[in-house]
C-alpha cells in the first residue's frame, strides 16, 4: 500500500467522523493527486480521475471535466510519468470525459501511439443528445450550480465501444471494464484484479446516490444496486469513486457498497410495492421512507440528491409521467387555475400573504404552492413576486440537497418579467 498522503488522510477523517459531512461535503474535491496503490494515481477533482501504469503505458479512468481536465492532467503527471495507452470513460457526463486531446498531444511529443478511448456503446448517443439540447443543459446547470458556464458543444467520441463487458490485456495485466445502468444508461466500472483496485465512476459518490435528479433523464436504482453488489463480491481493497476520496481497506469498501445498495433497494422496493397496490404518486411520496441509519453514514448523506427524488424517478421508470390524479391527466393551464384560486381567496395579495404566514409556521411546501399561484394570477405585480422570492429563499435555506437548494435559489432570485 502506498504511504498515507493528503487524500488518504482526507478519507480517514470522514470515515472516522472527524469531519461533519453537512458542513464540508466529502464529494467536494480537494484538487490534489497521490499514489493510492502501487503505480495507481488518484486525482481529486470534479470529477475524479484514476491512472494506472502498465507495461504498455497508462490506463486513465475518466480524463476530467470540461473545466478541470488541465488539473487532472497535471495531477497524474505529478505521480506517474508515462504516455497514456488507454482512456476509459465511466460514462458520458461532462465532468468525466474531457481532456483526451492533452493526452494525445503528450503521446505525440513522446513519439508514442495516441491513446485509445473506450466507452460503453450508449455514450455516442448521449453526446448526440447533448448537442441537440445544448441550450437546455446550460439552463439546468445555471439552476443546479448557479453557474454561467456554457454547456459544451463538441465532444471526443470513443474509438472503441462495448456492450456488456470488455477485458483488456496490457503487458499481461488484465483490465476489466463492465457495463452497469445506474446514474446513467451508459455507465461502466473498471476492475484491476491484480491490484485489487476498482474504479466505480459515479456508482459511488460519497453522498446518497444521484438516482433521482429532478432535472435530468431517467436513472436506474434497481440495476444500480445490483452493480454495487457485483462490485462488492470482488473484495477490492481500494475503491476509487467518481466523487469524494478513495476508500481504503476491503472491509470498508464492502460496507460502503453494501449500504449504498441497501439504500437504493429500500427506496425502490417500497415504491414498487405500493405501485403494485394501485397507489398514486402522492400516496407513495407520503409513505416511502429511507432507512434513517443509512442516511447518517458519512457517504450516504442526502446532500446532493435525496430519497424523495429517487422515489419519483422510480415512479417515472415504471409508471410514466401521470401521477394518478385524474385532474392532472389533462390539467388546466397554471395561470387559469391560479386565477380561480386567487378569486376564491380574495386576490393574489391574499395568497402571497398566506404563503408567508405558512412559512412562519414552518409549512414550507404548502407556502410554495400558494406563492406560485400568486405570481401566476398576478404576473405583473411586483409585490407578489417579492413575496414569492422570500418564500423560495426560506425553502432553499431549509434544504440539505444541492438539487433542491439549486431550484429554490433560482426561484428566489427570479424577478418579475
Amino acid at each position: 500500500m502506498a504511504p498515507m498522503g493528503a487524500i488518504r488522510e482526507h478519507f480517514e477523517k470522514y470515515w472516522n467522523g472527524e469531519v461533519d459531512p453537512e458542513k464540508s461535503p466529502p464529494f467536494v474535491p480537494i484538487l490534489q493527486a497521490e499514489e493510492v496503490a502501487d503505480s495507481v494515481a488518484f486525482v481529486s477533482s470534479f470529477a475524479n480521475a484514476t491512472a494506472i501504469r502498465t507495461g504498455e503505458g497508462l490506463v486513465i479512468v475518466d480524463p476530467g471535466s470540461f473545466i478541470l481536465y488541465g488539473q487532472v492532467f497535471a495531477g497524474i503527471r505529478s505521480v506517474l510519468d508515462a504516455p497514456a495507452r488507454t482512456i476509459v470513460y465511466t460514462h458520458g457526463h461532462v465532468d468525466h470525459c474531457f481532456g483526451v486531446e492533452q493526452w494525445e498531444e503528450d503521446a505525440k511529443s513522446r513519439g508514442a501511439k495516441a491513446p485509445e478511448v473506450i466507452a460503453h456503446e450508449d455514450v455516442p448517443a448521449r453526446f448526440d443528445r447533448y448537442k441537440r439540447t445544448q441550450g437546455w443543459n446550460s439552463c439546468i446547470n445555471a439552476r443546479q450550480f448557479q453557474s454561467a458556464v456554457e454547456w459544451p458543444k463538441t465532444f471526443r467520441y470513443p474509438d472503441r465501444t462495448f456492450r456488456d463487458r470488455l477485458r483488456l490485456e496490457l503487458a499481461g495485466e488484465p483490465v476489466e471494464i463492465v457495463h452497469a445502468r445506474g446514474e446513467t444508461d451508459d455507465a461502466a466500472w473498471v476492475w484491476l484484479p491484480t491490484r485489487k483496485v476498482v474504479c466505480t465512476g459515479d456508482l459511488f459518490i460519497w453522498a446518497a446516490p444521484n438516482a433521482g435528479n429532478p432535472q435530468k433523464v431517467q436513472r436506474y436504482p434497481r440495476e444500480w444496486a445490483e452493480a454495487l453488489r457485483r462490485i462488492r463480491a470482488l473484495d477490492a481493497e481500494v475503491l476509487c469513486p467518481g466523487h469524494g476520496p478513495p476508500i481504503f481497506g476491503a472491509d470498508r469498501v464492502s460496507r460502503a457498497l453494501d449500504e449504498t445498495a441497501s439504500l437504493l433497494e429500500a427506496l425502490h422496493d417500497q415504491t414498487v410495492a405500493m405501485m403494485n397496490q394501485g397507489a398514486t404518486l402522492d400516496d407513495i411520496l407520503g409513505s416511502v421512507r429511507a432507512p434513517a441509519h443509512l442516511l447518517e453514514r458519512p457517504y450516504l448523506r442526502p446532500l446532493y440528491d435525496e430519497p424523495e427524488f429517487v422515489v419519483r424517478n422510480t415512479w417515472r421508470l415504471y409508471g410514466g409521467w401521470w401521477d394518478g390524479n385524474p385532474a392532472n391527466l389533462k390539467p388546466a393551464r397554471e395561470a387559469e387555475l391560479a386565477g380561480e384560486i386567487a378569486l376564491l381567496a380574495g386576490g393574489a395579495h391574499r395568497l402571497a400573504e398566506r404563503a408567508e404566514a405558512l412559512v412562519r409556521g414552518g409549512r414550507l411546501a404548502l407556502a410554495g404552492h400558494l406563492a406560485e399561484y400568486a405570481v401566476r394570477a398576478a404576473p405583473d405585480d411586483e409585490a407578489v413576486w417579492e413575496a414569492r422570492g422570500r418564500v423560495n429563499r426560506a425553502r432553499m435555506e431549509a434544504e440539505r440537497s444541492l438539487m433542491a437548494r439549486g431550484v429554490f435559489r433560482a426561484a428566489a432570485d427570479q424577478k418579475k418579467p
